[in-house]
């Protein structure tokens, strides 16, 4: 049978996705394309002829996202900074805007020699493994109370490991435990957190709920039920003049902040937004030991 023309099969498969409500049909497009045929996206146009078994092959991934499949469990990979992480069914999927975040850490971080940081609600481990590929003299600690994110976690750091990396130290355990961690009490310089955070009963793509762990998505009636104990026994970590920068949903800038301003260990509060404008994640620097009551 004759090769067929690329080009075609993807102007087809974004509109095969654009029809079944998927956000960005000709990037997914293309990157299927590109999972299936081995090659990085920018080589797409060096192949414009493919066998008809690629296209039938391609076919039957687009039919998959176009069920809403998330384009991440279809290529099994996700991004982050200069690496990515494997992912699949049972553990977040990193999402764009977290790259914000990691940019604001490494600004942050510039200048700190060996500095200790820790990830919290770590997922696939992707936001951890990042600081510490950007940063390989850091020492990172990264916490996940989930047990499936948990082994989506260990094998990423195992790969990147492998890779050269210097590696993630893992904990499994809840980020509102103020037991948690005892040993780093007032030595960390960085924490970052991506939590749950969307409010129960909230309406969300179908990618996510049918596909994302709904524990790694919700987090209570006003979505804040991990980000209030979070924010206070973050404060235990932190050294005087470490930093720590939480995600939130696009409705929580103003209470996230208030949260930060409660306590008086906490200073120079701010809000940053993501690439669309919205307010995405809130960063604060503790700056006093406060005392107890002020944890």
């Amino acid at each position: 049978m004759s090769r067929q023309p690329l080009r075609l099969a993807i102007i087809e498969a974004a509109k095969v996705l654009a029809e079944a409500g998927v956000a960005s049909p000709q990037a997914d497009a293309e990157m299927l394309a590109a999972h299936v045929l081995g090659v990085q996206r920018t080589r797409l146009p060096m192949v414009p002829l493919v066998d008809p078994l690629t296209i039938e092959t391609y076919r039957r991934v687009v039919l998959q996202r176009a069920q809403r499949v998330p384009l991440q469990h279809l290529t099994g990979w996700s991004a982050m900074g200069a690496i990515t992480v494997e992912v699949g069914p049972g553990v977040f999927i990193p999402r764009p805007e977290t790259e914000l975040l990691l940019a604001w850490a490494l600004a942050k971080l510039e200048g700190v020699h060996a500095p200790l940081v820790l990830d919290l609600c770590t997922g696939s481990g992707v936001l951890a493994l990042a600081l510490a590929n950007a940063r390989p003299d850091a020492t990172v600690h990264a916490v996940e109370a989930d047990t499936a994110a948990l082994a989506w976690a260990r094998r990423n750091v195992e790969a990147r490991r492998a890779a050269g990396d210097s590696p993630v130290r893992l904990h499994h355990g809840d980020v509102t435990d103020r037991a948690l961690l005892a040993q780093l009490e007032g030595q960390v310089d960085l924490i970052v957190a991506n939590p749950p955070y969307v409010p129960e009963g909230t309406a969300v793509p179908a990618e996510v709920a049918e596909h994302d762990p709904a524990r790694a998505v919700f987090a209570g009636p006003d979505g804040l039920d991990v980000i209030r104990p979070l924010v206070a026994t973050a404060a235990q970590w932190l050294k005087i003049g470490g930093s720590i920068g939480v995600e939130h949903d696009d409705t929580h800038s103003e209470a996230v902040a208030e949260l930060f301003a409660s306590r008086r260990v906490f200073a120079d509060v701010v809000s940053h937004p993501d690439l669309a404008g919205r307010p995405r994640f809130n960063t604060a620097r503790r700056v006093s030991t406060g005392g107890p009551a002020a944890r």
